[in-house]
C-alpha cells in the first residue's frame, strides 16, 4: 500500500490515483479523474478538478486551482485533459484549465516551472521547461512557451501566442505577438529590446552567444526583410541556437514585435 500523508479533513473522491509519499492538506479536493504523482505535496484549501495528471515532487500551495474547466464559452463538457509533469512548484492562488476541443483538448505543463502567485494558465496552453512566470502573469489560451522563459509578473499574453527558449518579456507588459528564442521583449504593446543576455550567459557558452548577438542585428537591426533574412541566416550557418532563432521566425503567425528600420538608417 502506498505511504501517504493526507488530511481527514480533505476530500479525495473514489476513482483517484494516488502516489507514494504524496501529502494532502486539510480542505483540499482532489477530483476522481485525478492521478497525483509520487512525492508531490498539496497544500490546504487547493482544489484539483477534471482529468488532471500532476507528475512527481510538484508543491501545489495552498488556495490553487487546478483544473477546473476552461474559460471559454464553446465549451460544452467535452473529455479535456490538464497534464503536469514533475518538480513544479504552483504558487497561492494560481488557475490553471485544461484543453477545449478546438485547441487538442489538452493543456500540458513540463517540468522544473516556477508559478508564482495569482499566475493563470488558459485552456490549451504548452508550457515548456524550467520556466518561470511571476506573479499574476496570465496567459490566454492556445499559448506556447518554450524552455526557459521567463515572464514578469501583472503581464497577460494574447491567445496564440508563442514565447521561444530563453526568451523574457518584462513584467507589466501586454504581449500579442511571437517572442523568438533568446530574445527580450518589454512595453505596452511589447516590443523586441535585445537578447536575453542574463539567460543566455546561464547555460549558453560564450562563443555560440556571439553567434545569436550577430545574426539579431542581421535580423533586427539592418533593416532588410525579416524573413528573407532569416531564410539566409539558415543557410549560412551551422550554429543550432542560430537555426531555432530563424526557424521560429519563418514559422510565425502572429509576427513579430519589432522596430522596423529603414536600410539607410
Amino acid at each position: 500500500m502506498p505511504s501517504h500523508k493526507i488530511s481527514p479533513l480533505a476530500i479525495i473522491e473514489d476513482g483517484a490515483i494516488i502516489g507514494e509519499n504524496v501529502e494532502i492538506g486539510p480542505f483540499c479536493l482532489i477530483s476522481s479523474q485525478s492521478t497525483i504523482g509520487d512525492e508531490t505535496k498539496i497544500d490546504q484549501s487547493t482544489s484539483i478538478y477534471g482529468k488532471t495528471t500532476i507528475g512527481k515532487n510538484n508543491h501545489i500551495f495552498s488556495h490553487a486551482v487546478i483544473g477546473s474547466i476552461p474559460q471559454d464559452l464553446k465549451f460544452a463538457g467535452e473529455d479535456v485533459e490538464l497534464i503536469i509533469g514533475d518538480n513544479n512548484k504552483i504558487r497561492e492562488f494560481t488557475l490553471f484549465n485544461p484543453g477545449t476541443k478546438g485547441g487538442g483538448g489538452k493543456t500540458i505543463i513540463g517540468s522544473h516551472n516556477l508559478f508564482m502567485g495569482y499566475v493563470h494558465v488558459g485552456h490549451d496552453v504548452i508550457i515548456g521547461n524550467h520556466c518561470i512566470l511571476a506573479n499574476a502573469a496570465t496567459l490566454a489560451g492556445h499559448v506556447e512557451m518554450g524552455d526557459y522563459s521567463v515572464i514578469g509578473g501583472m503581464t497577460p499574453v494574447h491567445q496564440f501566442v508563442h514565447i521561444g527558449d530563453y526568451a523574457m518579456i518584462a513584467g507589466a507588459s501586454a504581449l500579442a505577438q511571437d517572442v523568438p528564442p533568446y530574445c527580450m521583449a518589454e512595453g505596452n504593446r511589447a516590443t523586441l529590446r535585445g537578447l536575453n543576455l542574463t539567460g543566455l550567459r546561464r547555460s549558453i557558452p560564450r562563443d555560440e552567444i556571439n553567434d545569436i548577438k550577430l545574426a539579431y542585428k542581421e535580423l533586427f537591426e539592418t533593416g532588410k526583410p525579416l524573413k528573407d533574412t532569416a531564410s539566409e541566416l539558415v543557410e549560412n550557418t551551422s550554429n543550432h541556437h542560430v537555426h531555432n532563432l530563424c526557424n521560429f521566425i519563418l514559422k510565425t503567425k502572429r509576427g513579430i514585435p519589432y522596430e522596423r528600420k529603414k536600410i539607410n538608417d
